[in-house]
């Protein structure tokens, strides 16, 4: 009998709503369902990227480790509201060293040794690296979220939307079109040494939302 409720993914799902409250996408896309204060600018949370990823994930047939990383994929990267950093111990004693291990094969280096900030493109061969030494679940949560960010992205192009220049309430990306399209396309190819059949969907998938995130930079 398939076990309908997992403690573990509720664990995970309240820590990256702890984790991350307050904090948002870069910028959006789709028509706002709060109207913001006058003045103010509406805001996606960044729940929904990690629901978006967990849920890919979790359709894409991968066991309930899988699913909880994706929930907190960006936990290790990403500070609080607060500036706060997650120690690894402090995820492991919560959602165990599986899921630790997935999340740090998907979590690049924001700095340098002597605690300066890593230029874009070095923090994305560090990604890579962890990657290729990863479990075939942290395969599938790259690939998830890297899927999730290039349809936000494609969606927003054709929306108009410049994301490559800040505007009141948006972040402009920290890359632009060419080095975006590298990084995806350098996912992809790590995941092609993982030989797991569910890769396939992910990978199918994401190669169209590159597509169409290509052809929308062009317009």
């Amino acid at each position: 009998m398939t076990e309908v409720f997992s403690p573990l993914v509720e664990r995970a799902i309240e820590t990256a709503a702890e984790w991350h409250d307050g904090t948002f996408r870069k910028s959006r896309w789709s028509e706002p369902v709060v109207v913001p204060p006058e003045g103010g600018a509406s805001q996606v949370p960044a729940m929904a990227h990690l629901a978006a990823v967990a849920l890919t994930v979790q359709r894409a047939g991968w066991g309930d480790e899988a699913v909880a990383a994706a929930f907190v994929h960006d936990a290790r990267e990403d500070a609080t509201r607060s500036r706060q950093r997650l120690a690894r111990e402090t995820l492991a004693a919560r959602l165990g060293e599986t899921v630790t291990a997935i999340v740090e094969a998907v979590s690049e280096p924001k700095t340098d040794d002597m605690g300066e900030p890593l230029p874009w493109r070095a923090r994305k061969e560090a990604y890579l690296g962890h990657l290729a030494d990863g479990l075939p679940d942290a395969v599938a949560v790259s690939l998830a979220d890297k899927l999730h960010n290039a349809y936000a992205m494609a969606s927003a192009l054709e929306a108009g939307i410049d994301i490559f220049s800040p505007a009141p309430g948006r972040r402009a990306l920290s890359a632009g079109p060419e080095d975006q399209r590298w990084f995806f396309e350098a996912v992809l190819e790590v995941s092609e040494r993982f030989e797991d059949p569910r890769l396939s969907a992910l990978r199918a998938r994401l190669r169209v939302e590159v597509e169409r995130f290509v052809q929308a930079a062009r317009r």
